[in-house]
């Protein structure tokens, strides 16, 4: 008995279409990485639609023309975040003229670090000397990383640009011309297929709708709690450390550790005992831990559905293609990765390992 081979035009043709694949993936992972500003501001206008639409169409409800109702939310949104930025800004302001205080304190703390590094390679140099350049050349300096510096910090202002002047626009057209851009997607596809896009783009609405609403409450909690703790223990700006430490509990994981660097900053111009920063690191990690394990699951609800292997990933890939941004939209992107996984027949085992 002979068993029949596979003929090789069926192996070429199926290396090509999985080489065509690697080759789509790594041309759209440039676009993220080049078009990084026109993305990101997409992907956040997206978002706040979504956001506001319950409220627009709570006020289609009351007899309120829906692109009126969507102009009114805009403008409630674009008045409210210039009052709270004014806040924030009159408390930096205060706090950047205080910042020599704080300075000269790092700069003492980092003086102390670096002459027991120096000790350090002071005692391995005697056991095993290396022969090279001095030690003052090595810490020069390269001019090239200095110009790289400055371009990543001219091209972050261009993204800033852009999400600050477009976002509110778009967010408008996309809450005013909503059925029209919904009718418009589905006549994308083909008739047989539109009904399962349809159900895609409906469950994709409600996990994004849920994560939104929840991480707002969360965010919330999370800023009155730490502002009482630094109130109570009587550390200064206690409302400005607050928010720093509510809006870096959107980075899961992670953000419960990146919150003690700025309360560690103000925290050492009045203690320098090291019993006060492991209360203050035990304390705010206890409150974003109890914030993502309890209050997370009852306000975001279980639509999510992405495993913590998922979501680490999912911060390390985005983080490294658009920093700080990446880290606060990777949940939102993995989340909407995960809902069409699972509605497409042919990526569904992507989807189970996702939320497994």
């Amino acid at each position: 008995m002979s068993t029949t081979p596979t003929p090789p035009s069926i192996v070429r043709f199926t290396s090509s279409n999985f080489s065509m694949r690697v080759i789509a993936a790594a041309i759209i992972l440039l676009f993220f990485y080049y078009a990084a500003g026109v993305v990101i501001t997409l992907l956040l206008s997206i978002l706040l639609a979504y956001f506001l639409d319950p409220a627009v169409e709570f006020l289609e409800r009351l007899g309120l023309p829906r692109t009126l109702g969507a102009m009114v939310m805009v403008l409630i949104l674009i008045a409210v975040l210039p009052a709270v930025g004014y806040g924030l800004w009159a408390r930096t302001a205060d706090f950047a003229e205080n910042w020599p205080k704080y300075s000269s304190v790092l700069q003492q703390a980092a003086g102390a670090v670096e002459g027991k590094i120096r000790g350090i390679e002071g005692q391995v140099s005697e056991i095993a000397p290396e022969p090279g350049l001095p030690s003052a050349t090595a810490g020069r300096a390269e001019p090239g990383v200095v110009r790289t510096l400055i371009f990543r910090g001219i091209g972050s202002l261009y993204a800033l640009f852009l999400e600050i002047t477009f976002l509110p626009f778009l967010a408008f057209f996309m809450l005013a011309e909503k059925r029209q851009v919904w009718h418009g997607t589905l006549q994308l596809f083909p008739a047989s297929r539109r009904t399962q896009v349809k159900e895609t783009l409906e469950d994709l609405r409600d996990v994004l709708r849920d994560y939104l609403a929840g991480m707002t409450m969360l965010t919330l909690i999370v800023i009155g709690a730490s502002s009482l703790f630094f109130w109570v223990i009587g550390m200064e700006y206690p409302i400005l450390t607050g928010i720093v430490s509510g809006v870096l509990n959107m980075v899961p994981y992670i953000g419960a550790v990146m919150a003690w660097l700025p309360a560690f900053v103000i925290a050492l111009a009045k203690w320098r005992t090291f019993g006060q920063f492991v209360l203050i690191a035990a304390t705010l990690t206890a409150i974003h831990v109890l914030a993502i394990n309890l209050v997370a699951p009852q306000l975001v609800g279980r639509r999510v559905r992405l495993n913590a292997v998922a979501i680490t990933i999912a911060l390390l890939f985005w983080g490294w293609v658009w920093g700080g941004m990446g880290l606060v939209l990777a949940i939102p992107i993995t989340a909407a990765l995960r809902v069409i996984c699972d509605h497409t027949e042919s990526w569904k085992p992507i989807g189970r390992w996702l939320s497994a």
